[in-house]
């Protein structure tokens, strides 16, 4: 039956009721994590992943010279080789050979390629059968679906719902629980497949150029019986499979079990060099799309990927959705950065929104590609090409107006005061247009001051602290957020520099750091934004730029590098600029080295740590807050089970809110699991979301930002000056 597509709204709307799903793909994740990191503790995964990017780095720049050698020690060996530009070329070929073989019925291994070039449909049109024996793939074929993960593409579905796929096709009972009755029944059905085959079809993980050797890393032995049974055996592999060596293809398999499945290795490695003795061996090797990502530095990186599928297995929205949502042939966040190219820009313009750019994803990938920017560019080729919803084309060309977003807070803080609740709360449960955002959060009210209209400039007095900053002078850039509606933590941050003896300099102006327009994919105006903090911020005579938002360490010093890649007189600007920029965890542990103590309260405190994502996977803020809380503080942290987003990632949480506040509730109740009363973070975002949760659900568990815990056991005449 021939694949249907169906628009990303009804896949979404799907999936959000499907709680089956949902469970299995969180159980899945959670333990995944786990297993993971088991199966590189003998294994250095830092060491590999540079040298496996290495390798392939080198098979991408020099990709002529590499196809070239791979596909003459390929046919030296006996294999045919062909090369095709496009999809429809790849299903020509594979078609004609089939037709001049006579070939009724094709066994398939697992092939991600061939799904890519919707290769089963094309053999249809001809009368062929080609049948998954891959048991996942087999039985999402016989669901009429796509595979919703590279690796494991039947991860979407639970035992019982396989057994009723099951019951249906055999046409008797098949056990709904008994996971090996149905393995059993599965591979006494695909058996026979393989002796009536007249042509097997099998994927690559790697093609090794020096000897022309195809790679297969499978989990079952349908792998081995696809390539050495059936007559005609057909590997369909994109060029970007190619390693220069068998040293490199080593690394691969040293990284792609343990990050793929959390196995030291795979059941079966097998490395194919020619046909089988007697038999036909055709090679097809694929362009669509992955010369042109080449060409584009923007891009070039993905090709690094070796279909680990990691990025999928630490990704919160797709835990939530799956990856029939969550993608459209590849899954995950790899999927959102390949699809434009190897299909269309269409094709991927509803999937790509579901990313809330928490980074996890580049932190597993083996080969460091930066899929969290890549997304992001893909975002702004949706926005460039297909344009922005209205209402929030209006907001974001509003917020780049500092002028008009002054006058517009101004008149909300004083229109919201009938509306706001003793608790400083706005509840808007049943508002009209925007109650899917509000039934289930309150909003914060805005802040009748802003920090920067109370706060000027702070001189240096004499440190009632020891440490190492003490006469240093330094900027604060306390963000948007702090600003206007948490100025209480900005004034936190300043108490505790002041009590360093540390100069504090409020720039006056300041607006925001782009961050905003950027995540969205409106390039212009996070350009505008970011040209006008860098103005702000560069001519200023200071040691640091601290600010207490992980976000906004993350904007200027790393996003705005590759937001004027393009521009030579601006470049330099933002490199000097993100040389200064730090988030004030880090300055206080590295470069005022606050001693063990210093700030030890006569009760210590027992909290949660939540790690926001641009501060941990982003700035890598691991030890830092830790070590303040414990160590300064003298307080204990318990730790939550798994370092999950909180679900907020700014407009994601507008723009899709029912996986926003199921990740947040996740959040929350992994924290009320560990016994602690209060959630300690770095990130005005998370803390907006994360209260506003528990104010709207009633929870008895408060949100700190780590600042305003320091300040607290300050000196008396600290805070007061501040």
């Amino acid at each position: 039956m021939a694949h249907v597509p169906v628009s990303f709204t009804e896949l979404y709307s799907r999936a959000l009721e499907d709680t089956q799903q949902s469970t299995s793909l969180s159980n899945f994740q959670t333990s995944w994590r786990t297993t993971r990191d088991a199966a590189f503790q003998q294994v250095d995964f830092g060491e590999q992943r540079e040298k496996m990017k290495a390798a392939k780095t080198e098979a991408i720049d020099h990709l002529d010279e590499y196809l070239e050698q791979f596909i003459a020690a390929a046919e030296r060996s006996g294999a045919i080789v062909h090369v095709a530009t496009t999809a429809d070329d790849a299903n020509r070929i594979i078609r004609e050979i089939a037709r001049h073989h006579h070939v009724r019925l094709v066994a398939k291994s697992k092939s991600m390629v061939s799904e890519e070039i919707f290769l089963n449909d094309a053999l249809a049109d001809d009368g062929i059968e080609a049948v998954e024996t891959d048991l996942g793939e087999w039985i999402v074929q016989l669901r009429h679906e796509r595979p919703s993960h590279m690796v494991m593409p039947a991860i979407h579905l639970s035992r019982q719902q396989v057994g009723d796929v099951f019951t249906e096709y055999f046409g008797r009972e098949i056990s709904r629980e008994d996971v090996g009755e149905q393995v059993r029944v599965a591979r006494d059905e695909i058996r026979d497949v393989f002796f009536r085959a007249g042509m097997g079809i099998t994927g690559a993980n790697a093609l090794i150029a020096e000897s022309g050797t195809v790679m297969m890393v499978t989990n079952e032995g349908n792998g081995r019986l696809t390539s050495s049974i059936p007559p005609v055996h057909v590997v369909l592999a994109g060029i970007e499979k190619l390693v220069p060596t068998y040293e490199d293809a080593m690394t691969q398999v040293r990284l792609l079990a343990r990050n793929a499945t959390s196995q030291r290795i795979t059941s079966y490695t097998t490395f194919i060099q020619g046909p089988t003795p007697g038999h036909e061996q055709h090679i097809v090797l694929l362009d669509n799309g992955r010369r042109t990502m080449r060409d584009l530095p923007e891009f070039r990186e993905a090709l690094n990927c070796i279909r680990c599928a990691a990025c999928a297995n630490v990704c919160p929205p797709y835990r939530e959705v799956g990856g029939h949502v969550f993608g459209h042939v590849y899954s995950g966040a790899i999927g959102l950065v390949v699809t434009p190219f190897l299909h269309s820009l269409e094709d991927i313009a509803g999937a790509q929104s579901l990313c809330l750019s928490c980074n996890a994803c580049e932190i597993v990938c083996p080969v460091e590609i930066p899929l969290p920017r890549q997304i992001l560019d893909v975002r702004a080729m949706v926005v460039k090409e297909l344009g922005m919803k209205r209402a929030k084309r209006v907001i974001l060309k509003a917020y780049a107006q500092p002028n008009l977003t002054n006058l517009l807070m101004k008149i909300g803080s004083k229109l919201q005061k009938p509306i706001v609740r003793r608790s400083g709360y706005i509840r808007l449960r049943k508002a009209p247009i925007i109650g899917k955002q509000t039934s289930w959060r309150s909003f914060p009210a805005l802040a009748d001051h802003r920090l920067s209209s109370q706060v000027g400039a702070i001189s240096s007095p004499t440190p009632l602290i020891v440490n190492a900053a003490a006469g240093m002078t330094v900027a604060l850039f306390p963000g948007c957020m702090t600003d206007r509606i948490y100025p209480e933590q900005g004034r936190a941050t300043i108490a505790v520099l002041n009590a360093l003896g540390v100069t504090v300099v409020n720039p006056p102006g300041l607006h925001c750091c782009g961050l905003i327009p950027f995540n969205s994919g409106d390039v212009n105006d996070a350009q505008a934004l970011a040209l006008r903090t860098l103005g702000q911020l560069e001519s200023l005579n200071v040691d640091a730029i601290l600010s207490p938002s992980a976000s906004c360490v993350a904007m200027m010093a790393q996003d705005y590098l590759h937001l004027f890649r393009d521009d030579s007189a601006t470049l330099p600007r933002a490199e000097a600029l993100a040389a200064k920029v730090m988030d004030t965890t880090s300055f206080l542990v590295n470069v005022a080295r606050l001693q063990p103590g210093v700030l030890a309260g006569s009760t210590p405190r027992e909290v949660t740590y939540h790690d926001s994502c641009q501060g941990l996977n982003a700035l890598g803020l691991l030890a830092e807050p830790r070590y303040l809380i414990e160590e300064v503080m003298g307080d204990t942290i318990v730790e939550l089970p798994e370092k999950l987003c909180c679900g907020f990632g700014g407009s994601f949480s507008i723009e899709q809110p029912r996986v926003a506040q199921r990740l947040m509730d996740r959040k929350l109740d992994a924290a009320a699991g560990t016994g602690t009363r209060i959630i300690v973070t770095d990130n005005q975002g998370c803390i907006m979301h994360l209260r506003g949760g528990i104010d709207a659900e009633g929870r008895k568990i408060v949100v700190r930002h780590i600042m305003e815990l320091l300040a607290e056991r300050l000196p008396v005449a600290a805070t007061s000056n501040a």
